[in-house]
C-alpha cells in the first residue's frame, strides 16, 4: 500500500511536469533533470521506503528454551519426524507434522541421504536440508488448518511425490494428540502376526512390536490423512496396494514389492495399521 501511494505521487508529479512543458520544447537541461528524477531519485526513494518499512517484519522469531522443537529429516522419498517437547522424551512419527496454534515451533531440518528442501508456502518459507548440517526454521501458525508442504529440491525419481501436510491444531487438542503418540499400537491379532511374519518389522517401527528405522514409523498410521509422504489419500484400498506394490506406486521407494502376499493377508495388515490412531 505504501509503495503504491509513493508511485502514484511520483507519476502525478511527472505528469504535472509534462503538462507544464507541453506548449514548448524541453531544453536539454530540463530533459536531463527529468531523467535524473524519474530514473534515479524517485526509484531510490521508493525502494528505500519499502526497505525501511519491511525491516521490522524481517526480524527472526525468537524461540525460548521451553518451546517445542521438531527435527524433520528428509529421506528418499519420505520425512522422518521427531517431536522434542521440553523436559519430555522424544516422540517419533513420519510424513506429517502437527503444530500448536499461537506457539513458536522451531524446526531442525536435516537430510539423511541427498539434498532436500522443506517448503510450506502457506505457513513458512523454504529452507534447504543438507546432509551433515542442521538448518533451523521457526514457524508460528496463527490459525488452525492443514497446510500443504513439498520437497522443493530435486532429490531423485519420486521427488514430485515427496510431499507432506502440516496440521495446525488448537493448543489443547495438540497437547492431547501429542500425549496419545506415546501409546503403543495394539500388537495382538492376525494383523500383527502377518506384519512380523512378512518381515515388515525389519524396516518399520510399530511401538511395542518393532523398532527398525529404515522406513517410516507406522505406529499411528491410522491418524494420518495420506500415504506415501502425502502422495495419495489414505484409504483402505490405497494402503493394500501400497503394501503389495510399493515400487510401482512410488518409483524409487526402497520398500520391496510383495506379490506373493495374498490380498486377504494384505488387507488384514492394512486394517491392523489403520486401527492405530
Amino acid at each position: 500500500m505504501l509503495g503504491a501511494v509513493i508511485i502514484a505521487v511520483a507519476v502525478g508529479a511527472l505528469m504535472f511536469v509534462a503538462q507544464r512543458s507541453r506548449d514548448g520544447a524541453i531544453t536539454h537541461q530540463q530533459g536531463m533533470r527529468l531523467v535524473l528524477w524519474a530514473g534515479g531519485v524517485v526509484p531510490t526513494v521508493v525502494l528505500l521506503t519499502l526497505l525501511i518499512s519491511t525491516l521490522p517484519a524481517m526480524r527472526p522469531i525468537a524461540v525460548k528454551a521451553d518451546d517445542l522443537r521438531i527435527t524433520v529429516t528428509g529421506e528418499q522419498f519420505w520425512w522422518r519426524v521427531r517431536y522434542q517437547p521440553a523436559g519430555q522424551a522424544a516422540i517419533d512419527d513420519s510424513n506429517e507434522l502437527r503444530v500448536p496454534v499461537g506457539r513458536n515451533v522451531e524446526l531442525l531440518l536435516e537430510a539423511g541421504d541427498v539434498l532436500h528442501s522443506f517448503w510450506v508456502p502457506g505457513l513458512a518459507g523454504k529452507l534447504d536440508m543438507v546432509p551433515g548440517r542442521t538448518n533451523k526454521l521457526v514457524v508460528h501458525a496463527t490459525r488452525a488448518g492443514r497446510f500443504r508442504g513439498q520437497c522443493a529440491e530435486f532429490c531423485g525419481l519420486s521427488h514430485a511425490l515427496m510431499a507432506f501436510d502440516v496440521v495446525a491444531m488448537e493448543p489443547a487438542a495438540f497437547d492431547a494428540w501429542l500425549a496419545a503418540r506415546r501409546a503403543p499400537a495394539a500388537v495382538g491379532g492376525d494383523g500383527a502376526r502377518l506384519f512380523a511374519a512378512n518381515g515388515c518389522g525389519g524396516c518399520h517401527t510399530v511401538a511395542g512390536l518393532s523398532d527398525a528405522t529404515i522406513g517410516p514409523n507406522l505406529t499411528h498410521l491410522g491418524a494420518r490423512a495420506s500415504l506415501g509422504a502425502g502422495m495419495q489419500k489414505r484409504t483402505h484400498a490405497n494402503l493394500v496396494r501400497f503394501i503389495k506394490h510399493a515400487p510401482t506406486v512410488k518409483p524409487g521407494a526402497r520398500m520391496p514389492a510383495y506379490p506373493q502376499l495374498g490380498n486377504d493377508d494384505a488387507a488384514t495388515i492394512a486394517r491392523w495399521l489403520e486401527q492405530s490412531k
